[in-house]
């Protein structure tokens, strides 16, 4: 943190950015370009605080977890979030790495994403970003814990992870999860995240160890699931897959079928968000 370049970058890039480019209403007069510091604090779910105390090199002291999510919430190229954990004396994370930082173009399709419901995970499917319709529809995450936001963790040792999903599909889906997952080991190589999952989904559920020992191999792609809330009703939908290539994380679009009442729902479950989320 020489010269306070942590804090200086930090401020050059919140300064850089306008409430649009981050989904944001500007909303009044501004006295000082850019984001306010409690905008950036609100988007990376910290205190405004310790953010004053980060750009004013405090005292503060940021784990990656925080680095990715300040990366995240400013809206980093992955060359500018490398710099960022460089700066706090940290190696910049591997490609596909859990964390909750997600590159700008596909945080730029999220934001834009207002009419479906869209997620971001990892490349072992931990959840890193979720749009307000997405929240509505599945419940908020805690996004980027490497179990309570893992979503075949969950699928597998949580039996209410599945209460949306019709039980007709919880076998393909299951399946679906495990295969995936090998796709990801094998990728990642000797990886301790990657091996510790593992490791424990087999403990943990003997579903996932029947399906893990079919040693199939396919990463997820588009498929027509069929869900129901117990406020929107039935949803026919398409979840849609787009990888980012900059940092393997997937985007998960879930698109209504033509011809379904689908988006009519997707429209009533918006109008409603405000009580299902209790904000």
């Amino acid at each position: 943190m020489h010269h306070n370049d942590l804090g200086g970058f930090l401020r050059a890039r919140r300064e850089a950015l306008r409430p649009s480019d981050v989904g944001l209403i500007a909303g009044g007069r501004r006295r000082t370009p850019g984001l306010r510091r409690s905008e950036v604090a609100l988007l990376a779910t910290i205190s405004v605080d310790y953010y004053e105390r980060l750009e004013q090199s405090r005292n503060a002291h940021p784990s990656q977890e925080i680095l990715a999510s300040l990366a995240g919430a400013l809206r980093l190229s992955v060359d500018e979030r490398d710099h960022l954990y460089r700066l706090a004396g940290y190696a910049p994370p591997l490609a596909g790495g859990a964390g909750r930082y997600v590159d700008p173009a596909m945080m730029f399709l999220l934001d834009a994403l207002t009419t479906v419901p869209a997620q971001v995970m990892d490349d072992l499917s931990t959840l890193v970003a979720q749009n307000r319709l997405s929240q509505a529809l599945f419940g908020t995450w805690a996004l980027g814990d490497t179990r309570a936001g893992n979503v075949t963790w969950r699928w597998f040792t949580d039996p209410a992870s599945r209460a949306l999903n019709v039980a007709e599909e919880h076998e393909a889906i299951g399946r679906g999860y495990a295969a995936d997952l090998r796709v990801a080991a094998a990728r990642r190589g000797s990886d301790a995240v990657a091996d510790r999952l593992i490791d424990d989904l087999l403990h943990a559920s003997e579903e996932f160890t029947r399906y893990w020992n079919e040693m199939a191999v396919k990463p997820l792609s588009s498929t027509r699931k069929r869900l129901v809330h117990p406020h929107a009703g039935p949803l026919d939908v398409q979840c849609d897959i787009v990888v980012s290539a900059a940092t393997g994380h997937r985007m998960v679009v879930f698109r209504p079928q033509p011809g379904s009442s689908t988006a009519e729902r997707f429209d009533f479950l918006e109008v409603i968000s405000e009580r299902i989320l209790d904000i």
